[in-house]
């Protein structure tokens, strides 16, 4: 019998996963140390990042926390939300992509 070799050409493309940015809103009841607090222990911002973030919050309305693939901002904003629930204030955190 006789031994056939074949060739195939293949192409493989390995994209970069889409990102997603984390946004805290700014609400009236949320103290600004909780959410310094929440910058830190969540998405380890350093103590002078985090109050950064926290006034252009305070400032703007929103800021963005950090940029994560899908599951880890979906995690982050469950983290956010459950910390926020548990301490008693209605901090909103959302993911848009980026």
């Amino acid at each position: 019998m006789p031994k056939i070799e074949e060739e195939i050409e293949t192409s493989l493309s390995l994209d970069e996963p889409i990102q997603y940015k984390v946004l805290l809103h700014n609400d009236d009841y949320t103290t600004m140390d909780f959410v310094v607090e929440i910058l830190m222990n969540i998405f380890h911002k350093s103590l002078v990042e985090s109050e950064q973030i926290m006034l252009n919050i305070h400032r703007v309305g929103k800021a963005v926390c950090g940029t994560y693939t899908y599951d880890i901002a979906q995690t982050k904003v469950y983290q956010v939300r459950q910390l926020a629930k548990k301490s008693g204030f209605p901090l909103l955190a959302t993911l848009e992509e980026a």
